[in-house]
């Protein structure tokens, strides 16, 4: 069999065909051959790079991990704003980013994967919190928005409750109890001299919870 001389593009055109039947079909209505179908790839080639549909779906919410990731940096770097209006760009791009549509249709699967919901806790705590939470604290530490003894830990906190706690798709809750929730860390927030959660992003949450 001839070897496949670009195996790295192989691997693109994977997911970025499975990441658009994700969005169209659902993760759930796609099939393994339908992939294969819409690639025009053998399933030899398929298995070659993943061992499974649920391994390219992985590959797929790893991908819009490394894009996201590229956008908050932009708003952690961005100049002319104090550390608390950072925070809260950040956190409103973040629930914007969260909330697009092929990515809510997945979550329900990948939270159903044991090793998705261990990568997220990883990407919280060593990359997440200490990279973009924890800068901007210190910031508005510094320039008087923010009051708080222990930016490292208060960053791991935020981050822990608003991507996993606080997050309708993730854990399902009627829309009474996501308003519930987001005025209890808005009332937390509250003590370090901020609020992250505006109507629009709990409506936006309300929108998206299942029950």
């Amino acid at each position: 069999m001839a070897r496949n001389k670009h195996p790295e593009q192989t691997v693109q055109r994977i997911l970025d065909t499975a990441s658009a039947l994700f969005f169209q079909k659902g993760y759930d209505k796609t099939t393994l051959q339908d992939i294969i179908d819409a690639t025009k790839l053998s399933k030899g080639a398929i298995y070659h790079h993943f061992a499974s549909k649920e391994a390219i779906l992985i590959a797929v919410a790893d991908r819009m991990g490394e894009y996201n990731c590229a956008v908050l940096s932009e708003v952690r770097d961005r100049k002319g704003l104090t550390g608390a209006e950072k925070l809260r760009e950040m956190f409103r791009t973040a629930v914007r980013l969260s909330f697009q549509s092929g990515i809510v249709n997945m979550l329900p699967f990948l939270i159903e994967n044991p090793k998705f919901m261990a990568l997220q806790m990883e990407s919280i705590l060593n990359e997440a919190a200490p990279c973009y939470a924890l800068p901007i604290l210190r910031e508005g530490i510094a320039d008087g928005s923010i009051h708080a003894d222990y930016p490292e830990q208060l960053a791991e906190v935020l981050l822990l409750l608003s991507d996993l706690w606080l997050h309708p798709v993730l854990r399902p809750s009627t829309p009474e109890q996501v308003r519930a929730r987001c005025a209890f860390y808005n009332q937390l927030t509250r003590q370090y001299g901020f609020e992250l959660l505006d109507e629009d992003i709990i409506e936006a949450m309300v929108g998206v919870c299942r029950s």
